[in-house]
């Protein structure tokens, strides 16, 4: 493997994985300027009135490689070009940066995180740890971490951001008594909220729980985090797979009902819980 000297640069290193058609990716860019010249709604657009799309862009691309549609991926992954693109094009016209800025700085930020690539060191460095050498200027150990990720992302990665400084329990074991200590506090806290009547707590709904009982559910949600991310599983994907999982069982639950003669609407819980063993067995 090539590395680097002081006649060699970045761009040359990986100069012989550029593939036919790579250029292409520059035709996203004359796309946007040449809208901006010639539509009316293109050319009122700013940064902040195109970041709900960016968003919403890149949670379908999400969404396409859950589904493994490959299909819908490419074309959702042009959508999400013309965003970046037109976020590219909108910081040329107002002389902030330009693309070969962002490639370069992209470059330069991937050489200095793989030291095992482009320098002389055996083995990929703690990738963490890394980030957080990165990070020693800033007094903030959070900058950077975006607030529009989802809460269980970004429980995570303010989690990884203080163990990159050493701020983290040693092994699994630490986050999973943690795990316990939050629910027997939820349980207290929750039994302390319980409504005078008890027949009035089957109609309580989201939102309607005290102080301390959200506050337990936050500590609970957030140990929970920390025992996943030890796990070496992201939370966020695991809870969708249960929520998927969930809904197809529940959906399979309905029809053997139904084949059954069973009005699952009507039907009682032991009733229910039987089927749902049977469609959990049948798994």
């Amino acid at each position: 493997m090539q590395k680097p000297t002081a006649t060699t640069d970045l761009e040359n290193l990986h100069a012989d994985e550029v593939r036919e058609g790579d250029e292409t990716l520059a035709r996203a860019l004359a796309l946007v300027r040449f809208l901006r010249v010639r539509c009316p709604w293109d050319a009122k657009q700013t940064p902040q009135t195109l970041r709900p799309y960016l968003l919403e862009e890149a949670h379908e691309v999400a969404d396409a490689i859950r589904a493994g549609d490959d299909g819908e991926l490419s074309d959702e992954l042009g959508d999400l070009l013309l965003n970046v693109a037109f976020q590219i094009v909108l910081a040329e016209e107002r002389g902030a940066f330009a693309t070969a800025d962002v490639v370069e700085a992209l470059e330069a930020k991937m050489e200095a995180r793989h030291p095992h690539v482009y320098g002389d060191a055996e083995a990929p460095p703690d990738w963490e740890s890394l980030k957080a050498a990165e990070r020693e200027a800033r007094d903030d150990p959070f900058h950077g971490v975006s607030g529009g990720l989802d809460p269980l992302s970004r429980a995570a990665r303010v989690q990884e951001r203080m163990a990159g400084f050493g701020f983290d329990w040693p092994d699994l074991a630490g986050p999973m008594e943690k795990v316990r200590e939050e629910t027997a506090e939820l349980e207290c806290a929750a039994a302390a909220d319980e409504p005078e009547s008890p027949a009035s707590s089957a109609l309580r709904r989201m939102g309607d729980a005290g102080t301390d009982v959200v506050e337990e559910v936050g500590d609970l949600l957030f140990a929970v985090v920390n025992a996943s991310r030890w796990a070496g599983v992201h939370p966020a994907n695991a809870l969708l797979g249960a929520v998927e999982k969930f809904e197809r069982r529940c959906r399979r639950m309905i029809e053997l009902a139904e084949s059954r003669g069973l009005e699952w609407k009507n039907a009682d819980l032991a009733t229910l819980d039987a089927v749902w063993e049977d469609v959990k067995a049948d798994e």
